[in-house]
């Protein structure tokens, strides 16, 4: 392929191809802007094949697609603007020729630059992870028009739900990472930097640079804040020595190499004190290397033990009896009110405290391969503020998701001080609900969404089959699909389908777009 560069930085062509990214790459190009809808011919590459395949290669990928013949709409100039400010390096633009690239380029240039945009807005949302992308797209579906700015640093997005699953091999851990400039609203504002303070008083927020924004309405969606501190001489081995865990992006794959190198010796699965997100992960990753380990015939001279915080195996009563099922399918050792305190990777050594009727006793343990789930809790800038509740979550209405001090303060996701499981389906119910309170806040209407507290674990048993536990507060069961269809308390190869193929495709393509499929928030009349 050929491609014309506009300027020392910016470059131009006729439409990409995926055996055309790898020339890209060696070019010197650090990220790609595809500025042509999908459809336009027969055999045209989709936007998402071309940004699946350049995210792998390390390339940043924008998709602002501008329809031939038409000028481009200032929510694409606005995109392009923000994709020139945050993509660092050079960049290639493409269409069908390169002329609506060039064009979009031109007007993009001319308009200021996203970092001196003013500081105020009418809603500024301070996290850029599921709940708070979500949240914005379908604000800006619902309230046109709206100025909403994004705080956030990172530049990667991660499907975390898909962790588990790059644990067992089943996925690649790329499938579960996108470029954050590619899920930001083209409307929204990003601003990239770390929140470091709230003043509800002052309708602000600070920053990390020394700055503050101010805003009319506020949503808190900065999620929960892993501990891996919090365990004595955990840092230290994490990666090597056989210690690994499904809860971060590069230690998913050591636990697939770990389950595939594993023959013979003891294996350890922990999880931490409640509440800590997707709470049935740590469990779905000792059934899932219980299951390899099975295909393969080794299962028997492998000694597998779960130990939780927990006085039980999961929080609702009613998916507890299939669990247990695989507890004794496996043969595994089920060890309540236990919890990982130290470390030692070098000894190959877990230390364990266990409460019992008469105390606390200190248990080491030998392992070869330990499944460590870090403790977990509200973020410091949350906890630290007057946002938060006495636990350090941020004080909301659990049905409104309103903050119970500030009527213009909103949380969801993680870091909501509310009762329900803290999954990506809860924030795909929540999101809806907080981006029609949020409108109405600022159209002095009564909030009427509610949220019912509904949150859903695919607890992956064997490779194929799911218990699908859907419930809301109290443990009320919620399931999505009728009995007949899907028994949510039986394993099901349905469950596993939706897991694998259904629920990726519902988080990128309709959650972060603010498609509300499915979920359209309840309102009280």
């Amino acid at each position: 392929m050929t491609f014309k560069f506009l300027d020392d930085r910016f470059a131009t062509s006729g439409q990409v191809t995926k055996d055309d990214l790898p020339k890209i790459q060696q070019a010197g190009i650090a990220g790609i802007i595809c500025v042509r809808p999908d459809n336009e011919e027969a055999g045209q590459p989709s936007a998402a094949e071309i940004g699946v395949e350049a995210e792998a290669l390390g390339l940043a990928f924008v998709s602002i697609p501008v329809k031939s013949g038409v000028t481009p709409s200032p929510e694409s100039v606005h995109a392009m603007r923000r994709a020139l400010d945050t993509i660092q390096g050079k960049i290639l633009a493409y269409c069908r020729s390169g002329a609506r690239a060039s064009m979009l380029y031109e007007l993009a240039r001319k308009s200021e630059s996203v970092k001196s945009e003013t500081r105020r807005f009418d809603v500024v949302i301070a996290g850029g992870g599921a709940a708070g992308i979500a949240t914005a797209a379908s604000l800006l579906k619902r309230r046109p028009g709206t100025t909403v700015a994004i705080i956030d640093p990172a530049t990667e997005h991660y499907y975390q739900p898909g962790w588990t699953l790059v644990g067992a091999g089943v996925f690649t851990p790329e499938q579960t990472r996108r470029s954050e400039v590619t899920l930001i609203p083209q409307a929204a504002n990003w601003i990239r930097e770390t929140v470091t303070g709230f003043d509800p008083e002052h309708n602000q927020v600070r920053l990390g640079d020394g700055s503050s924004v101010e805003y009319t309405t506020l949503v808190v969606a900065l999620g929960i804040k892993l501990d891996w501190a919090g365990i004595e001489g955990l840092v230290d081995t994490l990666g090597k020595n056989g210690v690994t865990s499904n809860y971060r992006y590069d230690l998913a794959p050591y636990t697939w190499k770990l389950v595939q190198g594993l023959n013979s010796g003891t294996a350890i699965f922990t999880q931490p004190p409640m509440p800590i997100k997707c709470a049935g992960a740590p469990q779905k990753a000792a059934y899932l290397s219980c299951d390899a380990w099975r295909r393969r015939g080794v299962k028997d001279a492998i000694s597998v033990e779960f130990d939780t915080c927990t006085p039980g195996l999961f929080g609702v009563a009613a998916f507890v009896p299939a669990l247990m099922a695989y507890i004794r399918r496996y043969n595994i050792a089920f060890n309540p009110k236990t919890r990982l305190v130290k470390v030692d990777g070098a000894s190959r050594i877990a230390t364990f405290e266990k409460t019992t009727d008469s105390g606390t006793e200190t248990i080491e343990r030998k392992f070869d391969m330990l499944h460590v789930v870090p403790p977990q809790a509200p973020p410091d800038v949350v906890r630290d503020s007057k946002l938060a509740d006495a636990a350090g979550w941020v004080s909301v209405d659990p049905t409104t998701l309103r903050h119970t001090a500030y009527a213009n303060v909103f949380a969801l996701g993680d870091c909501a001080g509310t009762s329900n499981a803290k999954t990506a389906a809860a924030v795909r119910k929540q999101a809806p609900v907080v981006a029609y309170n949020v409108a109405a806040t600022l159209d002095h209407r009564a909030v009427g969404a509610e949220y019912d507290g509904y949150g859903a674990c695919p607890l992956t048993v064997e490779r194929g089959k799911i218990v699908l536990a859907e419930f809301a507060y109290n443990g009320a069961l919620t399931p999505t699909l009728p009995k007949w269809l899907l028994d949510g308390q039986k394993p099901t190869w349905l469950a596993w389908f939706l897991k694998e193929k259904i629920m990726p495709l519902l988080y990128w393509d309709f959650m972060l777009r603010g498609r509300e499929i499915m979920v359209k928030p309840k309102v009280k009349a």
